[in-house]
C-alpha cells in the first residue's frame, strides 16, 4: 500500500516520502512489457513473434525503471493537487538510490523529495510612513526652451562664413599636441563636431570670427568644463576622471561651420507638432505645450511616488523564506545549472523579487483587482493611436477594430498589456491608503531621484 509522508527538515521546508509497493507498479510494468512484444522489431523474429523473455532481458531494465519513476511521480503529484501545500517552484528529489531498483527483486521503494513552503505574512501598512510626493512647476522658461528644440530639430542646416552664433556647429579636427601647437607623435588624433556654446566663454570670444581652415591650440580643462569637459575626454577616449588627461593640449583645426536655420514659428509648424489641433498662433502654441509638459511631469512624479511606495512595501513587509531550498533550486531549476557561488550571488535580486510578487499577488487578490477584456482593447486602441498619430498617418483609421482583433489573439501581447494595466491598479490602491507630503523639484532633481533606484 502507497503512502505519502511528511515532515519538517528546516525553515518554511518539508520533506515527502513516497512509498510505493510492487502492487502498484507490477501491473505496468507487465502490460508495457507486452506492448513491446507485440511491435519490437528484432532481426530473425517476425514482428509480434519476439519470445517474451528475450523481450525481458533486453527491455526489462530500462521499462521497470521507468515504471518505477511513473508510479512515484503520479502519487507525488496527486499528494500535491489533493493536498494543495502552498509551495515555491517545483519539489526537488533528495538522494535517491535508483541503483537499487531492481527487475530481479520487485520489492517497495521509498522516494524523498524536498519542498519549499510559501510564507505566511502581513503586508506592511503605509499610512503613517513619510512619503513624499516630487512635483515639478513648469515655467514659461522651460516652455521656450521646448519651442527652441523643436524649432532646431525642424530647421535647415546651412553653412555660414564665419562663426558668430552660439548655436554654430563646428566640423574640426583634434590632433594632440603641445602647447606650442607641434603634433604629439603617435598622440590622439579625432573628427569630432561640437557646438561652440559648450566652449567656455572665454574661448567662445576667441572662436568669433573664425573660418573653415583656421586653427588654434588649447588645453582641454580650460577650454570645456563640467560635463562638457568629461563628455570630451570620453570623446577621445580618455578617463573623464583623470585630471592630467585634462590637462593635454590639442590642436583645433575647423574642417567646416554649420548652423541650424530655426523653423518659423507659423500655422504649418504649429500642425506638425500637434496634427489635428489647428493651432493658430504662438500663444495656442505655448499653451498646448505647457499642458503636455504638465502631462508629462506629472506622470515622472507618480512613477517616482510609485516607486517610494515599492521600496517601503518591500522593506516594511516582514517575510521568510526556505533559502536553502530556493538556492538549490536556482542551482537546477533553469535552463542552464548554475554553480553553488552563482546560486548564491543571485539569491538577493531573486529573493526580492519573489517577495515583491507574494506582495503583489496578495494585494490583488485580496482587493480583487481586475483588469477586463474591454480596458485591455480600449489601452491597445490607445496605443495604437498615439503610435500613428505622432506619424500623422491621416484621419482614415477604419482598419483600427481589426488591427485590434489580431493583438487581443497575440498571448505575449496581451499578457504584457495585463501586467501593465494590473500594477497601475495595484499602485493606484495602494497610492490611495496614504498622504503624501507634496515637494516641489526641478526636472533635474526628479529625473536623479528616477536613475538611482534599485529594482
Amino acid at each position: 500500500m502507497s503512502a505519502v509522508v511528511r515532515e519538517n527538515i528546516g525553515v518554511l521546508t518539508d520533506k515527502l516520502t513516497i512509498k510505493v509497493s510492487k502492487e502498484e507498479y507490477m501491473p505496468a510494468f507487465e502490460k508495457k512489457l507486452k506492448e513491446y512484444s507485440k511491435t519490437a522489431n528484432i532481426p530473425g523474429f517476425r514482428k509480434g513473434m519476439v519470445p517474451a523473455g528475450m523481450i525481458k532481458k533486453m527491455y526489462g531494465p530500462s521499462i521497470f525503471n521507468e515504471e518505477v519513476l511513473r508510479t512515484v511521480e503520479s502519487k507525488l503529484y496527486t499528494y500535491l493537487n489533493e493536498e494543495r501545500p502552498e509551495i515555491f517552484a517545483q519539489p526537488l528529489p533528495l538522494s535517491n538510490d535508483l541503483s537499487k531498483i531492481d527487475l530481479q527483486q520487485p520489492t517497495d521503494y521509498e522516494f524523498g523529495f524536498e519542498i519549499g513552503l510559501k510564507p505566511d505574512f502581513k503586508i506592511a501598512d503605509l499610512s503613517k510612513e513619510k512619503i513624499t510626493l516630487h512635483t515639478v512647476a513648469v515655467t514659461n522658461e522651460m516652455v521656450t526652451e521646448e519651442i527652441n528644440r523643436m524649432q532646431i530639430k525642424g530647421g535647415k542646416m546651412t553653412e555660414p562664413a564665419l562663426i558668430d552664433n552660439e548655436e554654430n556647429v563646428l566640423n574640426v579636427q583634434f590632433t594632440e599636441s603641445d602647447k606650442d601647437g607641434n603634433v604629439v607623435e603617435g598622440g590622439i588624433a579625432k573628427e569630432n563636431s561640437v557646438l561652440l556654446k559648450y566652449f567656455t566663454p572665454s574661448m567662445q570670444k576667441q572662436l568669433m570670427g573664425k573660418k573653415a581652415g583656421d586653427s588654434i591650440v588649447f588645453q582641454l580643462n580650460k577650454t570645456f568644463e563640467g560635463d562638457k569637459l568629461e563628455m570630451m575626454l570620453q570623446d577621445l577616449g580618455l578617463d573623464k576622471n583623470d585630471k592630467d588627461a585634462a590637462k593635454k593640449y590639442f590642436k583645433l583645426d575647423i574642417v567646416k561651420l554649420g548652423l541650424v536655420e530655426k523653423r518659423t514659428l507659423d500655422a504649418e509648424f504649429f500642425n506638425e507638432i500637434f496634427p489635428g489641433k489647428d493651432i493658430q498662433t504662438e500663444e495656442a502654441l505655448r499653451e498646448t505645450l505647457k499642458s503636455e509638459i504638465e502631462k508629462y511631469w506629472s506622470a515622472q512624479s507618480r512613477n517616482q511616488l510609485h516607486d517610494q511606495l515599492y521600496h517601503l512595501l518591500l522593506d516594511k513587509t516582514s517575510m521568510q523564506f526556505p533559502e536553502a531550498f530556493l538556492k538549490r533550486w536556482l542551482q537546477t531549476g533553469g535552463e542552464k545549472p548554475k554553480t553553488a557561488d552563482e546560486a548564491e550571488a543571485e539569491f538577493p535580486v531573486f529573493s526580492n523579487q519573489l517577495k515583491w510578487t507574494l506582495i503583489s499577488d496578495r494585494l490583488i487578490a485580496d482587493n480583487k483587482l481586475e483588469v477586463s477584456q474591454d480596458e485591455l482593447r480600449a489601452y491597445m486602441k490607445e496605443e495604437v493611436m498615439r503610435y500613428f498619430g505622432q506619424m500623422n498617418m491621416g484621419e482614415d483609421m477604419s482598419w483600427l477594430d481589426s488591427y485590434i482583433d489580431r493583438m487581443m489573439k497575440d498571448e505575449k501581447q496581451l499578457d504584457s498589456t495585463y501586467r501593465r494595466l494590473i500594477t497601475e491598479k495595484l499602485f493606484n490602491f495602494v497610492e490611495a491608503s496614504i498622504t503624501p507630503k507634496e515637494k516641489t523639484v526641478t526636472p533635474e532633481e526628479l529625473t536623479s531621484m528616477q536613475h538611482n533606484h534599485q529594482h
